[in-house]
């Protein structure tokens, strides 16, 4: 009988212990479960919120690098829109309800192009579509807010050769097909974003206010960094028919001969169209300016936030593995304490204190990885709602004050997306560290029991 008793491994008796007490021990296994919860997800929300920090950065500056570019090439361009217009071809999108479409007639095009100084004046008409969809984005301080807006911008440019090679009228990056060219009509061109709209690629049919219109070519957006809109390009002509504005146009891009006749040309037609906002290469690099400080400032909230989510994110582990720690403690204390005789008869009849204490270590080391695995499947569903309550949080998407809706197009704002999903890697080292917190935790009241006096424990009532 001794030879039997003993021959059984601590193990097998470990775990025999612990099926004996089910409900005792899914109760203790669920409340580590959320404090192995906590001790992942935090790990989560730190390595999120770094990735989203380091995107916000790096979309701030290469869009800011592409305007400084687009710029630089236009010294001596005057843009002038109309207050729903979007100059320069930069992407913009137009809320529907949140500003009437203004249009001015193309007349105005050949009076422009009289002024002195004036090398080329190119008419555009840019028309919102009959088409809405709807919108969830996050703002700085957590706030969320819903916005509906048209589905793609409707871009008309005169299809004139000369025009097109001197000018940068047209999407430069296609990426399948061709671009428009002189003599198109019923054709367009559109942004990559709006194949899966569609449902078509090239040679496909489009309707736009009910047009056909066949697809010519796929351009890919320009401004990285930033969310592009979703627009095609037909030949103002055809825009003009399809959206019922023959005769009108919502831009036109004044060419002047020199820079020093910018100021002048655009003096006088700012008095001549009043309708007209006028913007020079010193507006728009005034404009680059403000987007600049505007940029720092958000890195350093998005910096300050973060170094706060890090000293939060530390202290709170802290706890995470103290609460842990004495969870365990507490527990194996109480187990030590209620098997006082079931351990003098273990050493009765001839265990060894290491026997008795590697039991009670292994009792412990169980109970916390069936705790590290239940908070392991409760981070991978619950991260994001823990990290609501525990961290502050960078947000994942700002929008654009007014400097950013003038440089960018209205509504125009940062989007970064991180989902807050624990790494394969950081499970199976929180794994690892709920066993060792299992065995620390466990080994005072293991050490505990394997001192017991087999004559005292077996008095103990």
């Amino acid at each position: 009988m001794f030879v039997r008793v003993n021959d059984l491994g601590a193990l097998t008796r470990a775990f025999r212990n612990i099926s004996r007490r089910k409900i005792r021990v899914l109760l203790i296994v669920i409340a580590l479960g959320f404090s192995m919860a906590i001790m992942i997800s935090i790990p989560t929300g730190i390595i999120a919120n770094q990735a989203s920090a380091v995107t916000l950065a790096e979309n701030f500056n290469i869009t800011v690098t592409n305007m400084q570019e687009e710029i630089n090439k236009t010294a001596t361009l005057i843009e002038c829109q109309t207050s729903s217009g979007a100059g320069g071809g930069r992407p913009s999108y137009f809320a529907p309800g949140a500003s009437q479409q203004v249009f001015i007639s193309e007349t105005a095009v050949d009076e422009i192009h009289s002024i002195q100084g004036v090398v080329d004046a190119v008419p555009f008409l840019q028309a919102r579509s009959n088409e809405t969809t709807s919108q969830a984005i996050g703002g700085f301080g957590g706030r969320n807010f819903t916005i509906s807006r048209p589905l793609y911008t409707i871009t008309g440019v005169p299809l004139n050769a000369s025009l097109i090679d001197n000018y940068s009228i047209l999407p430069a990056n296609v990426t399948d097909g061709r671009n428009l060219r002189e003599g198109d009509s019923g054709v367009l061109i559109m942004s990559s974003n709006l194949t899966d709209y569609f449902g078509v690629g090239v040679g496909g049919t489009v309707k736009v206010y009910g047009d056909s219109f066949t697809v010519v070519g796929i351009y890919e957006q320009a401004s990285q960094g930033f969310t592009g809109t979703q627009t095609v390009y037909m030949s103002i002509d055809d825009a003009q028919r399809a959206t019922g504005n023959v005769g009108n146009m919502s831009r036109i891009d004044v060419y002047a001969d020199t820079t020093s006749d910018v100021d002048g040309i655009a003096q006088v037609i700012q008095a001549a169209y009043p309708e007209l906002s006028v913007t020079t290469y010193e507006d728009r690099l005034s404009q680059l300016q403000n987007m600049q400080t505007m940029y720092n400032e958000t890195l350093t909230n998005a910096q300050s936030t973060l170094d706060q989510t890090q000293t939060v994110a530390t202290q709170e582990i802290i706890i995470a593995v103290a609460a842990t720690s004495l969870i365990i403690l507490f527990v194996m204390l109480y187990t030590v304490r209620e098997r006082t005789k079931e351990i003098g008869t273990l050493k009765a009849i001839g265990f060894s204190n290491w026997s008795v204490m590697s039991q009670f270590v292994l009792e412990g080391v169980f109970m916390s990885a069936a705790a590290a695995a239940v908070g392991i499947a409760i981070a991978t569903v619950g991260a994001p709602v823990f990290l609501s309550f525990l961290l502050p949080r960078i947000s994942q998407s700002g929008v654009l004050g007014a400097q950013g809706r003038q440089a960018f197009g209205p509504g125009s704002y940062v989007q970064s997306t991180f989902t807050a999903a624990p790494d394969p890697q950081l499970m199976l080292l929180m794994f690892g560290a709920a066993l060792l917190l299992g065995a620390v935790g466990s080994l005072y009241p293991a050490w505990r029991a394997s001192k017991t006096s087999p004559m005292e424990a077996l008095r103990h009532e």
